[in-house]
């Protein structure tokens, strides 16, 4: 069972794994899933049907599996999944899904969600996301890995942000950004790759420069946007970051991308 200490609250029916701690006045409720090695600090909120995987750390004030913020939420039993040995920093809040979105809200693995972070509703993470300090995400965003969104950054609903990505501190995002892209502003607008990024993690010289041409040429190039699309493809069918970025593109549809300012 663990170490849980006599002032927490862990009702009937909440699973709690092997080598589980949990600190002083933190409530676990009956739906709760904690598998091993989570730890769970001092006034820490767990709710709904939520599963925290192995590893992971709550910080206090975390609110983890509440209702969401969306009027059409009439108590549906809904979910939120936080993958494993990831890092929820205080008052950080994720919401549970609803029913007439993806029922889920999920977090990958090794994410790290700093101070007072919001991820609302039917979110979806991929592994090790970072969101900075105030960080705040609508309802249905979804982050690709490796992503990282500043501090006091917004991201309106249903935008979707690109693996490897970099959003700006205080930028408002209300458009797709693209992976492997810095957006930066007020509203939100590309600056570029995000080539510090890149280059921390390891993408070798050659990629970081087929990335860059294709870019210009998906923003710079004429002809239409799947008119551009079609030959980058064509030019970098085998460099797969490229190929990546040329499928979140096409996923968009219609929906307006965020573009380098002018």
């Amino acid at each position: 069972m663990g170490d849980i200490h006599k002032s927490a609250i862990v009702e009937d029916g909440a699973r709690i794994g092997a080598n589980v701690r949990i600190g002083p006045y933190s409530i676990i409720e009956r739906d709760v899933v904690l598998e091993d090695n989570v730890v769970v600090h001092s006034h820490v909120m767990v709710s709904g049907h939520t599963t925290i995987g192995a590893g992971t750390a709550l910080y206090p004030f975390a609110a983890i599996g509440g209702p969401p913020q969306d009027t059409s939420y009439k108590g549906e039993p809904t979910t939120v999944v936080v993958g494993p040995n990831s890092i929820i920093r205080e008052h950080a809040t994720i919401n549970r899904g609803t029913a007439r979105g993806r029922g889920e809200t999920r977090i990958g693995a090794n994410c790290f969600l700093m101070i007072a972070s919001h991820v609302a509703h039917d979110c979806l993470l991929a592994d090790r996301v970072v969101l900075v300090n105030n960080a705040t995400l609508g309802g249905h965003v979804e982050v690709g890995e490796h992503a990282i969104v500043s501090g006091l950054a917004a991201v309106q609903q249903y935008c979707r942000i690109g693996a490897h990505a970099f959003i700006g501190g205080l930028s408002g995002v209300n458009s797709d950004v693209i992976p492997f892209a810095s957006a930066i502003g007020e509203r939100a607008e590309l600056g570029g790759l995000n080539v510090v990024g890149l280059k921390r993690r390891g993408f070798d010289r050659p990629t970081i420069h087929a990335l860059r041409a294709a870019y210009q040429a998906i923003f710079n190039g004429g002809g239409t946007r799947a008119e551009r699309l079609e030959r980058v493809a064509q030019t970098y069918p085998d460099v797969d970051p490229v190929m990546m970025m040329v499928e979140f593109i096409r996923k968009s549809g219609d929906r307006p991308l965020c573009t380098p300012r002018a």
